[in-house]
């Protein structure tokens, strides 16, 4: 069956863009050739322009090499003239111009030997028509001189110069020889590579640019007219790439070719993979997502790396789900929109979500302050916790003015009353994705991730909001970052562990909280650490908190043990 060349989309007919191309180029082609030939009846005369600089670096090898040959000849004859006379004599061959020279001088200018291309005039004879010859002592160029040794003391040794002469201008190629002390010159006079070929470029070149732009404006004005609609797709397909994200190309004055039906069809699958990817960036991590989104494969892979995890945990959650039956997972939707917020906005990534526990990963995406963004994370998410709670107890007092909570009204507002922990730890773990080619999953496994959740546990025993480990503490002071202070709240032995680990509360001091219940605080856990309980115990009720009524409950109207290690040691996980 015969393929019909003006297909159609519905009622409109595509035209092949190929036809338009192939219908100007033909055209194009043809007024060319007419031009070249015309061209070329009068002008049959070719010349290939030499890469001179090429060349010279070429005959520059050659030289250096011949030198470095005859200074181990002359350490061993002790002839100094007559390898230099080989050197000078290796030089003068392959010279192609008249004025063609090679010339070797030391730091000072003086010269080791200068090979001419033209012949030395005998003795007596005016021989100021050489720029350069071997009678030549010293290398006149003062300021090429100087910038040749600045260079060499910036440890650049070999390039391009430039250096004036009777004759004119010079232009070449040098490298500092080691052995013999001196720079190595390679050059030819400007005017020789000009003069030959300057009338010859000329008519050429106003012939050639007459042509083109002939042909230029005539392919501008047809092109624009015809390609216009591909140069509008070209930049909207730009911008994509700039911005690394899909869009829809607009095509409300598009011509109905089959470029046209190709960017219809692209916005097609534009559309279905950007709602792909919605889904997909819904369900795993932000550097998975990227990942996936550059090399257009996921892998089971994973490797080491050093990171920071977050744990954050809702509590008394038990007691609201049985309160609030499937409401819960409103409630849990509301809570976990600010706070995913959050973590992303401090370059963390989801580790994972468990019912009314969240995971955060930093470091996997930025390596820099990683600690720091999972501590602003912490606390910003503590905030719109208790933001939550201000606006519950705000809608409370609203009904309340009209009337009185019933039993069953008063159990649910308890029970939104969400309050978190969130502990922080950090430590080199094993970050990547594990599964099979049929199901995967994107995962932290570790030490510290286990520690992260303890800490959040202890958040809970303590009555603090956030606790984290010595590592958060000593990247952040290593940073040099003074917006937190750590107070030491206690050492903990946790279950499965034999060593005692220190933990820390965060104080921001930009919140306002006060620094002297704190350092009242520290003064008393000194005092339980060393066994003075009596001490400690007068200490810790000064403080007046919830921390220090913990460890007056611990250590209650008893004295150290005679084993005292200053550890506490927790029985449960």
């Amino acid at each position: 069956m015969q393929k019909n060349l003006f297909q159609k989309v519905g009622t409109t007919r595509i035209i092949p863009i190929s036809l338009k191309l192939l219908v100007i180029f033909v055209s194009l082609l043809t007024l060319s050739n007419f031009a070249t030939n015309f061209v070329n009846s009068f002008l049959s005369r070719r010349q290939i322009i030499n890469l001179t600089n090429t060349v010279m670096i070429g005959r520059l090898k050659d030289i250096y090499s011949a030198a470095g040959n005859q200074y181990q000849i002359f350490t061993f004859t002790g002839n100094r003239d007559a390898s230099v006379q080989a050197i000078a004599n290796t030089a003068r061959q392959g010279f192609e111009m008249r004025n063609s020279i090679a010339l070797a001088f030391d730091k000072n200018g003086k010269i080791l030997f200068c090979a001419s291309a033209s012949p030395l005039p005998p003795d007596g004879e005016d021989n100021e028509r050489l720029a350069l010859n071997e009678r030549s002592l010293q290398f006149s160029d003062e300021e090429t001189l100087e910038l040749l040794n600045s260079h060499f003391q910036a440890g650049v040794k070999d390039g391009s110069i430039l250096f004036r002469s009777d004759l004119g201008q010079y232009f070449g190629v040098y490298k500092y020889q080691e052995d013999w002390g001196c720079y190595f010159v390679r050059a030819e006079l400007r005017s020789d590579t000009m003069k030959s070929n300057l009338m010859f470029f000329g008519v050429i070149s106003l012939v050639i640019v007459v042509i083109v732009l002939g042909f230029l404006f005539a392919g501008i004005f047809m092109f624009k007219r015809i390609l216009g609609n591909v140069h509008k797709i070209t930049a909207d397909l730009y911008k994509m790439q700039e911005n690394q994200k899909l869009s829809l190309i607009d095509l409300s004055e598009s011509p109905n070719d089959d470029v046209t039906y190709l960017a219809a069809s692209f916005n097609s699958l534009s559309s279905t993979i950007n709602n792909l990817l919605s889904m997909f960036q819904k369900f795993v991590s932000k550097d998975v997502v990227a990942k996936a989104y550059n090399e257009h494969k996921i892998r089971l892979e994973g490797r080491q790396q050093n990171l920071v995890m977050l744990f954050s945990d809702i509590k008394s959650f038990t007691y609201r789900t049985e309160t609030l039956g499937n409401d819960i997972i409103d409630l849990l939707n509301v809570h976990y929109d600010k706070v995913i917020h959050k973590v992303h906005e401090n370059c963390g990534v989801i580790g994972s979500i468990i019912g009314d526990a969240i995971l955060a990963i930093y470091g996997a995406q930025t390596t820099e302050n990683k600690s720091f963004d999972a501590l602003e994370s912490a606390w910003q998410i503590t905030r719109v916790t208790a933001q939550l709670r201000e606006k519950m107890i705000a809608r409370r007092k609203e009904v309340e003015k009209t009337r009185t909570l019933t039993e069953s009204e008063e159990r649910i507002f308890q029970a939104v009353l969400i309050d978190i922990g969130v502990g922080i730890d950090g430590g080199t773990v094993f970050y990547g994705n594990i599964g099979s080619d049929e199901h995967m999953t994107n995962t932290v496994i570790g030490d510290n991730v286990n520690s992260a959740s303890r800490l959040e546990g202890l958040t809970r025993i303590y009555h603090l909001p956030v606790i984290v480990s010595d590592y958060v503490k000593n990247e952040i002071e290593q940073a040099g970052i003074t917006k937190y202070r750590f107070f030491e709240i206690d050492t903990v032995q946790v279950k499965g562990k034999t060593e005692g680990k220190k933990i820390y509360y965060p104080l921001d001091t930009e919140s306002g909280e006060d620094e002297g219940r704190f350092e009242l605080y520290e003064e008393a856990l000194s005092a339980y650490y060393h066994g003075d309980w009596d001490k400690a115990r007068a200490e810790f009720k000064k403080c007046d908190s919830e921390t220090a009524s913990v460890f007056l409950e611990r250590i209650g109207e008893k004295s150290a043990p005679k084993d005292w290690s200053g550890i506490w040691t927790m029985q449960t996980k």
